[in-house]
């Protein structure tokens, strides 16, 4: 693969119908050949619809929704184990690629800020061991405390962070403790894996031409949809899929730290709240990570958006970057 590769990435806050349009486009380059590309293939950035098992709760694109496009990075993953954003880049930029080998434009596609930075510009992943002992007391905090003292340690850090995850928390106090800030550089390290996935790494270090499109909705119209989408996932069977999941051996625990509705499904069927409150939280917490998503997204001025429904410009845009 050259260096001057072409990517497409769509983008933005959750429920601004990412997918949906990555298809669309999908599509429409298959019968255009636009830039001299047969077709298209999508590659999910979502750190969630990686795993096995979590559907209908992360929203993950259906078979029929593909409408036939190949999509990468869904379901590669056990749930009962810590995906990387290492693992990510190297799966991701294997599938880049071989979808590139096949004359086919890759677009990447989702809502997960981090890995998106990390595949297109590199970001440093901090070398600073575990600190068991640092580890143990804060294990001992509740979010709310561990939270503020990363406000403290660390305020830029803190605005893009789910303050309810106590795993992510910690790790950026450690290591907001050892070099001041969670950096943002040049991504250097190397995975922990498969000496196949080292070697790869190695020769591997691409760079990508890319168009980042941004979607983006008035908060009130967003707040409306992300209500809508919560209570048609809970009717599609979100509960029954946790119960399921449970049983196949994903723990309470496990489910809190991939957070967001697996957190309160998991409160929920432990009978720590009730239903309607498990309802109320979501809608606030999904708000609140949409919140998070578009403070990270907007540091990045290389981002053009649109509402979802700009569908002419942005066909504009691509047809011009191809």
């Amino acid at each position: 693969m050259t260096l001057d590769s072409k990517i497409i990435v769509i983008l933005g806050p959750t429920a601004t119908g990412k997918s949906a349009l990555a298809v669309t486009f999908a599509k429409k380059l298959t019968r255009t050949k636009w830039g001299g590309f047969n077709g298209a293939e999508i590659i999910s950035a979502d750190s969630r619809q990686v795993y096995k098992g979590l559907d209908i709760g992360t929203g993950k694109i259906t078979k029929e929704e593909m409408a036939g496009i190949p999509h990468h990075l869904l379901n590669v993953a056990d749930p009962r184990r810590r995906y990387t954003v290492v693992r990510y880049i190297v799966q991701a930029r294997r599938a880049i690629a071989d979808i590139t080998r096949r004359g086919h434009l890759p677009i990447v596609c989702g809502g997960t800020g981090f890995y998106i930075s990390a595949l297109v510009d590199g970001i440093v992943l901090p070398d600073v061991p575990p600190n068991p002992k640092l580890r143990a007391r804060l294990k001992k905090e509740t979010p709310e405390t561990l939270f503020n003292m990363l406000l403290k340690l660390d305020p830029a850090r803190a605005k893009t962070i789910d303050p309810k995850n106590s795993r992510r928390l910690i790790r950026a106090i450690e290591v907001a403790k050892v070099l001041g800030k969670v950096p943002n550089l040049q991504l250097t390290t190397r995975p922990n894996g498969p000496e196949s996935d080292r070697d790869w790494w190695a020769d591997n270090q691409q760079s990508y031409k890319t168009l980042q499109i941004g979607l983006a909705l008035p908060p009130e119209e967003l707040k409306k949809k992300i209500s809508t989408r919560l209570l048609s996932r809970i009717k599609s069977g979100m509960i029954t899929e946790t119960k399921q999941l449970h049983k196949q051996g994903l723990s309470w625990k496990r489910m809190e730290e991939l957070g967001l509705e697996y957190r309160y499904l998991a409160k929920y069927l432990k009978n720590e709240i009730s239903k309607s409150k498990m309802v109320e939280k979501l809608q606030t917490e999904i708000w609140r990570y949409a919140k998070r998503q578009m403070t990270w997204f907007k540091r990045d001025k290389k981002i053009i958006w649109f509402k979802p429904s700009d569908t002419s410009k942005i066909s504009a845009f691509v047809q011009n970057f191809l």
